[in-house]
């Protein structure tokens, strides 16, 4: 959303701040978490760990500029925040350029620890790179025009979440097709893991497109900051579930496979 309240609650203002913050933080753990780990797995696994490094500085930085761009946008008048008079109007474009980078990377990442190589391999990463750029890409467009906007237009922005839902349905077929693979060359708590990571997948990237939407409560006559917070919310918690909560859940799965490959080494 860019078009901001004349002023919002102390409540609303300092909640999305500590959402924000809580986003780019975790990022920043997550980021020491995985460069700790990366030597814990066999080599042909730890591809996934280097995404998951690059993944992180990603959003990191990004979720960074997007929180400096809220706490820019209002300053405290003694009873609410106000909006700055000629201050940058706040937007989520930066999220969208995280994805940007993000998203086909993270899908790509799985192909790592699934064991899909040669052809399988090279197809999956052509399919999940153009796929996952074009969601990213199209929702981008169509948030140039969701409700609450000064070029609103609620046809457009519908249109382009739709356009970017095809896509999206898509990758979520490819990446059901990756995890049926992987898993059935895998076997104990390996086999688990990995298996969970779908479910995930199902809740996590499905958060995106509710809180794409949440600006449709503006129309409806829900309050600017009720809806500013809400999305702020969803979209934090789906950054911290697919990208902080996939890559702990494929590094566990790479360490298991590992143990395993030791064992079958030693007996």
């Amino acid at each position: 959303m860019s078009v901001l309240a004349a002023s919002i609650s102390v409540e609303a203002f300092e909640i999305v701040s500590h959402v924000l913050t809580l986003g780019y933080a975790t990022m920043a753990a997550a980021l020491l978490f995985f460069v700790l780990t990366k030597n814990s797995t066999h080599s042909r696994f730890q591809m996934s760990s280097v995404i998951s490094v690059v993944v992180m500085v990603s959003a990191f930085l990004l979720l960074f500029a997007q929180k400096q761009s809220w706490t820019g946008a209002y300053a405290f008048s003694g009873s609410a925040y106000v909006l700055n008079e000629g201050a940058d109007l706040f937007t989520n474009g930066y999220r969208y350029l995280n994805w940007l980078i993000d998203v086909p990377m993270l899908l790509i990442q799985i192909l790592f620890v699934a064991g899909i190589a040669g052809a399988a391999r090279s197809s999956y990463m052509k399919k999940f790179t153009i796929s996952g750029a074009l969601m990213i890409l199209t929702g981008y467009v169509g948030q140039f025009y969701e409700p609450g906007r000064i070029n609103e237009n609620t046809t457009m922005w519908l249109v382009w979440g739709l356009i970017s839902t095809a896509f999206f349905i898509h990758v979520l077929i490819l990446i059901k097709a990756v995890i049926n693979d992987g898993k059935s060359r895998m076997e104990g708590p390996a086999k688990g893991v990995f298996g969970a990571i779908l479910p995930l997948f199902y809740i996590s990237w499905w958060l995106y497109p509710i809180a794409y939407v949440a600006p449709i409560l503006v129309q409806s006559g829900m309050a600017y900051e009720t809806t500013i917070v809400a999305q702020q919310v969803i979209y934090t918690i789906a950054d911290v579930c697919s990208k902080v909560i996939y890559g702990v859940m494929l590094t566990a799965v790479a360490i298991f496979l590992t143990q395993q490959d030791k064992e079958a080494a030693a007996a």
